[in-house]
């Protein structure tokens, strides 16, 4: 089975970090995934937790009953150019020294760089993990990549090309539910081809930004370069779940104990409680189907 995680992000407004894992216990849920946060590992930037923080952090865990089932840093490892890359690379070391003092095993992330210099950006990725990999190897990580809206790789099964180029089983994919129509809209394509190395999915709905002729969403002016998507419950967008559900059983995602089930809704804040714990019984149904 799975292990089924609540990502936290709606309730950084309202909680201190060390109050997420209690947070998580009582809805319901044994895991949470550890997103970016502005007193642990911000976006964009150097990590900030010194190792007394991440003790606590991990004491607090304890006392909740709760695990971190993973790490999530977004950083700009891809570029796309020299400088950005080496200063990501300086603030992915730190992440992998918190990870592993967490007693975590898993980090998941994005690809980033800038689509619009995808070349230079894809350059820059495989640049950072010439020195990146062989930490993650020694350290006995599993390093997950979602290919985000805006990443210098948004299609799946292209940036499932751009993870096979690095040789290395300690790189995986992860699929976000609410990324499919960025993603080129196949569920059972990208997650067939994905197979072994798709070792956590993110489970939010989001509507089909392409319906329409490309006019479900209007930006003024006409042509801007922007990316539009949701992270919606299960059920209000346009994501055919049932073949979510199918293709994660087919290519075994659904029988292991080591891969991640995400709950990652953001569109509900004032909701959250509830919303959390509607998505914790989607996510086990799901799973069991």
């Amino acid at each position: 089975m799975p292990k089924i995680a609540l990502d936290p992000t709606p309730f950084h407004h309202d909680l201190d970090l060390l109050e997420f894992p209690r947070k998580v216990a009582d809805l319901g849920y044994e895991y949470l995934q550890l997103t970016p946060h502005r007193d642990f590992i911000p976006f964009y930037r150097h990590p900030k937790a010194d190792d007394d923080l991440v003790d606590a952090f991990a004491a607090a865990c304890v006392d909740a009953g709760v695990q971190v089932a993973s790490v999530l840093p977004v950083l700009r490892w891809s570029g796309p150019d020299r400088e950005t890359r080496e200063t990501a690379v300086k603030q992915w070391k730190r992440v992998i020294e918190i990870t592993k003092r967490l007693g975590v095993d898993t980090i998941n992330t994005e690809f980033s760089g800038r689509p619009e210099r995808a070349e230079e950006s894809e350059a820059q990725f495989y640049w950072a993990m010439e020195e990146l990999l062989p930490i993650i190897e020694d350290a006995d990580l599993r390093v997950l990549i979602d290919p985000h809206p805006d990443d210098f790789v948004e299609d799946g099964l292209e940036a499932l090309r751009v993870i096979r180029g690095l040789n290395s089983k300690n790189i995986g994919f992860v699929y976000v539910a609410c990324h499919t129509f960025h993603y080129g809209g196949d569920i059972d394509a990208v997650i067939d081809a994905a197979g072994d190395s798709l070792q956590l999915v993110h489970v939010a709905d989001a509507y089909d930004h392409r319906r329409s002729h490309g006019l479900r969403y209007i930006t003024n002016p006409p042509g801007n370069p922007v990316r539009v998507h949701q992270h919606l419950p299960v059920g209000q967008g346009d994501v055919d779940f049932d073949a979510f559900w199918r293709a994660l059983d087919r290519v075994g995602f659904s029988a292991r104990d080591d891969t991640v089930a995400v709950s990652s809704v953001f569109a509900e804040d004032e909701n959250a409680d509830a919303v959390s714990r509607f998505q914790l019984d989607q996510i086990t149904k799901g799973l069991h189907r």
